[in-house]
């Protein structure tokens, strides 16, 4: 990566990072409303009947409750797990179940986990984004997991990142390495966005 495109993603996240911090309660409780009617639409109109979700964070957009409903509806969902290896194990998300902190902190499921080529049977990724721009271009938050796992299925279905509707930018900083998503789900629309991947 280059350090002009290193520093430009730095600076992009860390603007991002404090403007989510600075949500209120009331505004993240209504974007999460927003966000679980965006997917459940989503869910619909795809007829996925297996996907892979993320547990967010309290300064994400909120994808529990979605998680939640979706897995009492019987579809099977795939929570992510962080490797020291920079891949992704899986777990299925079950109703009430339990969580803990993962490798950095980020909400994991505790259960059986699967191994990372779990997710090449699911029919939608949901991922998180600190950022997407009108290309389909994913800003992530640096760590690489969700590039790396995108980039290495063998039949990537569509992949919709997660953010706030101010975060769906003109043009994010991108690198070789940088997938795109199909679409963006924010609190109040779907956007499909990268045509290479419906």
């Amino acid at each position: 990566m280059s350090d002009g495109i290193d520093d430009a993603k730095r600076a992009l996240r860390a603007e991002l990072r404090e403007r989510r911090q600075q949500a209120s309660d009331q505004a993240r409780e209504t974007a999460e409303e927003g966000v679980r009617a965006q997917l459940d639409a989503l869910v619909a109109r795809t007829g996925a009947r297996s996907l892979s979700c993320f547990l967010s964070t309290p300064t994400e957009p909120g994808t529990r409750s979605f998680v939640n409903e979706a897995v009492q509806r019987g579809i099977r969902v795939l929570l992510p797990v962080t490797r020291t290896d920079g891949l992704l194990d899986w777990a299925v998300a079950t109703p009430g179940g339990d969580v803990t902190d993962g490798l950095f902190g980020l909400p994991e499921p505790v259960g059986e986990l699967l191994g990372p080529i779990a997710v090449n049977d699911v029919d939608l990724l949901i991922i998180p984004a600190a950022a997407v721009d009108r290309s389909g271009m994913r800003l992530g938050w640096g760590r690489g997991y969700f590039d790396k796992t995108i980039g290495s299925m063998e039949r990537c279905p569509p992949v919709y990142a997660v953010v706030f509707d101010a975060e769906v930018l003109d043009e994010v900083p991108r690198d070789v390495h940088d997938q795109p998503v199909t679409g963006v789900i924010t609190p109040t629309q779907t956007l499909v966005l990268a045509h290479d991947r419906q």
